[in-house]
């Protein structure tokens, strides 16, 4: 039974995750999604699940540093989880009662307009985790009343559910992925995902376009593409893409060998099934067969024989 790491503790959205996606597995709460993927880095876990993206919210900015920066671990697989948030309270709170109110930044940002309208001189306080703040809310002496969380988190705690569904969207979406050391990769399905961490080697005019049309010229779409600072200076950034298809793929494999040329560095972060089972669609001319056929061609010319 493999061990994994999650942004803990109990009843947090990464939770029920890792339930749908390994169901089987012992499940360690980690403090953050640092602490997660440090033990599935040392072995103190076999992998982790984390959230890679929020369709509200956008990418979460700490799993994607982590993941460029931090030693290898490849993506095996992925999960879309709606999310719907509760604000839960100490069993007796009233209205006005509430006036701390805390919880992941995420989660805030996604209610803004529940609180504002029914809460508009509460104070709102991140923390590390949803489900940590309806821990910290149902701890003794707490200072604060009220947490956004799952309402799962409620049954963990001996909260109680004072609003329920209290996000500015119902189609609120999360897309959580699992983590392992590097290994085997999932073999190809032909609705799958590759992952990658780009590095500039300089910055000039039409980098960013270079590597761009390492895929476009191969028909590869890309499905996501965030910029993120290196650290080094204002204006210098590294760049993380996800693309439709399995590094297996001829045109996948001929664009990260482009994007390898061309970059200081290039992480490969996985390649594995699309948790919406969208099958690549192949524009003509980039299937397998193409590159074999066209490789051939140009061997026949190199050798005289055409």
């Amino acid at each position: 039974m493999p061990k994994l790491a999650y942004l803990g503790p109990q009843g947090t959205f990464c939770e029920a995750a890792l339930r749908r996606l390994a169901p089987d597995a012992e499940r360690l709460p980690a403090a953050n999604v640092g602490a997660a993927l440090h033990a599935a880095r040392t072995g103190e876990a076999d992998g982790a699940v984390v959230p890679l993206e929020n369709s509200v919210e956008g990418a979460i900015t700490q799993t994607l540093d982590e993941l460029a920066w931090g030693g290898p671990l490849l993506i095996t697989g992925e999960l879309l989880l709606p999310v719907e948030f509760s604000l839960l309270v100490r069993p007796g709170t009233e209205l006005p009662q509430i006036k701390r109110i805390i919880s992941h930044p995420a989660a805030i940002t996604q209610c803004r307009g529940y609180l504002e309208r029914e809460m508009p001189d509460a104070l709102v306080m991140a923390w590390p985790s949803t489900a940590g703040a309806a821990q910290e809310v149902a701890a003794p002496g707490s200072p604060y009343d009220a947490a956004i969380s799952p309402a799962i988190a409620a049954e963990y705690y001996g909260l109680d559910e004072f609003a329920s569904g209290i996000g500015d969207r119902s189609d609120t979406v999360t897309r959580f992925v699992r983590v392992s050391p590097p290994g085997p990769l999932p073999e190809p399905t032909g609705a799958d995902r590759t992952s990658l961490v780009a590095f500039l080697r300089d910055d000039h005019p039409g980098a960013l376009l270079e590597m761009l049309s390492e895929f476009s010229v191969r028909g590869v779409n890309l499905t996501r593409i965030e910029s993120r600072p290196t650290g080094d200076g204002i204006g210098r950034y590294f760049f993380h893409f996800d693309c439709e298809g399995h590094v297996a793929d001829a045109r996948v494999g001929e664009a990260i060998s482009g994007l390898r040329r061309l970059c200081a560095d290039l992480r490969f972060l996985g390649s594995y099934p699309r948790a919406d089972r969208v099958a690549t669609q192949i524009r003509a001319g980039t299937a397998d067969d193409d590159f074999t056929e066209a490789a051939g061609w140009l061997e026949r010319i190199r050798n005289g024989q055409a």
